[in-house]
């Protein structure tokens, strides 16, 4: 999601995204899922990948945590219908349980997952430092500083289940001052209300924000926005290494290795606020310029 365009869900309370990430199970490995009331024209990347965690965990055993996911997303999803989500327990071993997710609409997928759990077990312990950033109580959120740059508009801030705080630049402002093109895009966030202690919870909503500006790091290197150009994630991939909430802060350090061939590769580490490294993301994407003037 651009932060040039509205945001993916916007206006939408956090009781509302709970609501539609606890999916109906209408067999034992067959769960159905909505949309929000109000949203956009397709459905929201994150939120597909959320339900479709939620749906395999369900079929997993408490104990065994999810530590990796790997998606594709293969087409745009209709807010208007309900999404399928077909549950394939493909391996339940000693330590490790695997699951495949089919999401459908109108009889076709429209996206797969895979997913690993593991039960915990004792080992080696190490990781890439944090960066080193302000503190998210230092900034404004990036709505505050969408109307510095596009003027007070009325109605324009609207309350968002996400809060995000961005570090550096954002891509407009990059696109009027060319200096301030990056390929990097730390960015503090958390879930905007208290979530309930269940692990499984917590990632599926960091697998929902994962998927909001991770794209935009790639905008930002180029100094483009969302207006002229198309852009749309292709696949999605994330590995859980330690435990953390999703409705404390987190700093999602966001960065951008390559773009070629209307694709764009961008890659995150997130960190919860004392330093630990609980994430990792990668995600490739169509950004395809439509019109470069």
């Amino acid at each position: 999601m651009s932060e040039a365009a509205d945001a993916e869900g916007q206006g939408q309370s956090l009781e509302d995204l709970l609501r539609v990430l606890d999916l109906e199970r209408i067999e034992n490995d067959i769960f159905r899922g909505n949309s929000p009331d109000e949203g956009p024209q397709r459905v929201f990347g994150g939120l597909v990948a959320g339900q479709a965690l939620v749906a395999a965990g369900r079929t997993v055993p408490e104990e065994r945590h999810v530590h990796s996911l790997h998606a594709y997303f293969i087409r745009p999803g209709d807010p208007a219908v309900p999404i399928v989500y077909e549950v394939d327990r493909a391996r339940d071993g000693r330590s490790f349980t695997t699951r495949r997710v089919v999401a459908i609409q109108h009889g076709k997928p429209i996206f797969t997952l895979s997913a690993s759990f593991h039960k915990g077990e004792p080992g080696l312990d190490h990781q890439v430092p944090m960066p080193d950033v302000p503190a998210p109580e230092e900034l404004p959120s990036r709505d505050e500083r969408l109307q510095d740059v596009l003027g007070r508009v009325p109605g324009f801030v609207r309350w968002h289940p996400i809060e995000l705080r961005p570090v550096g630049p954002l891509s407009i402002e990059a696109q009027r001052k060319p200096w301030m093109r990056t390929n990097t895009n730390p960015i503090w966030l958390k879930v905007n209300g208290k979530l309930p202690d269940d692990p499984l919870t917590q990632v599926c909503l960091m697998t929902y924000a994962s998927d909001l500006t991770l794209l935009d790091t790639v905008l930002l290197r180029h100094g483009k926005t969302s207006a002229g150009v198309a852009m749309a994630s292709l696949d999605h991939a994330m590995w859980f290494h330690r435990p953390f909430r999703a409705d404390e802060w987190l700093l999602y350090a966001q960065e951008t290795p390559s773009a070629q061939g209307a694709r764009g590769l961008a890659r995150g580490l997130v960190y919860t606020r004392d330093g630990q490294l609980v994430c990792s993301v990668v995600q490739e994407g169509l950004i395809r310029v439509i019109d470069d003037a």
